[in-house]
């Protein structure tokens, strides 16, 4: 059944065309994952700026209903349709059905703040879904190969970034060696797609409109990595951290060279790809800061926080304003009566 380019534009229908109906893809699992990024990154900044609890619970509590909303409504739809296997085996979209359990683990080592049994709970369960997942679409790769044109920084959410996720939040759990042997899964996951990936889009035709925000996703690794290391060595500066920082600043200068791809890029759910890789980026930012704790450090950490936060406030109005244009979520046609 064809259907729109994920992550772009839903077409009005003109009149007198075929009718069609609003298909939830696997994408929009994006948004959750990224208001965890921010959540943690203001639980971060708390450490460094004399902030109050409430903010970041708050964002909390409301990056949990999101994905709630966004799972139900996904599984739902997903289900009706007779799609949930299409969807995992997509090579597009496929990748992207990682984040309906990575966003689970930040807010299972949240909870576990606040009450541990539940927490501890909900990281198990989201580990080991994580993995298992993140095992199938792999196996999947290989027995499916394709073009290399397939492949999009996407391809890094259900090892790279589902492994160092789980490592931070085991490591939050106080579960030492199961986070180290999830962060060598995730890391060596990182240097094998990442070769692969940096082939394809340095060899091979650019990445089509509605995929150019997943070149945000390229900054993610090094400092996901760095900051499920700190959870790791209890927030030391050590030689780990400082080689995944010098990654990570490079990726970071890449980003600006990318500028102009990404304003050719139709808005769409895609654009939640920048959200969790910038508040990874932020939060390792805060942890150097509080460690280093340079002259000026307050002031650096709030102009940090502050863009960042400023960044999701125009992201959650775009989303609300293409939301409410009907040009956000994909169409698919609606099969006539045969």
């Amino acid at each position: 059944m064809p259907t729109t380019t994920p992550g772009a534009p839903s077409p009005t229908t003109a009149p007198g065309g075929p009718p069609t109906r609003v298909r939830l893809t696997p994408n929009l699992f994006g948004t959750p994952f990224g208001l965890t990024g921010l959540a943690a990154t203001w639980t971060t900044a708390g450490t460094v700026l004399d902030l109050p609890r409430w903010p970041a619970g708050a964002l909390w509590l409301v990056a949990a209903a999101v994905h709630v909303v966004v799972l139900v409504a996904y599984l739902a739809d997903a289900v009706a349709h007779r799609r949930l296997r299409a969807d995992v085996d997509d090579p597009t979209l496929g990748p992207f059905t990682a984040l309906a359990v990575v966003p689970v683990l930040l807010l299972g080592a949240e909870l576990a703040r606040y009450s541990r049994g539940a927490g501890e709970l909900l990281v198990a369960v989201a580990a080991v879904a994580t993995v298992l997942l993140g095992a199938w679409l792999t196996g999947g790769w290989i027995l499916r190969p394709g073009d290399l044109e397939r492949w999009h920084p996407g391809y890094f959410l259900p090892s790279v970034a589902g492994g160092l996720v789980a490592a931070y939040a085991t490591a939050r759990v106080g579960w030492h060696d199961l986070a180290v042997v999830l962060f060598g899964y995730g890391a060596v996951s990182w240097l094998v797609l990442g070769s692969i990936l940096l082939v394809r889009l340095m060899t091979r035709p650019a990445l089509p409109p509605p995929l150019l925000p997943t070149l945000a996703i390229e900054v993610a690794p090094p400092v996901v990595a760095a900051n499920a290391w700190f959870a790791l060595n209890g927030g030391r500066a050590d030689v780990v951290v400082q080689l995944l920082a010098g990654y990570g600043v490079f990726m970071a200068l890449v980003q600006l060279r990318l500028l102009p791809l990404f304003r050719r890029a139709a808005f769409g759910p895609g654009f939640w790809s920048f959200s969790f890789s910038y508040a990874a980026l932020a939060t390792t930012a805060l942890t150097w800061l509080r460690i280093g704790d340079p002259a000026g450090a307050g002031v650096w950490a709030g102009l940090v926080l502050a863009a960042l936060t400023l960044g999701y406030a125009l992201l959650v109005a775009r989303t609300a304003l293409a939301l409410a244009r009907g040009r956000y979520l994909a169409r698919t046609p609606v099969p006539g009566p045969v």
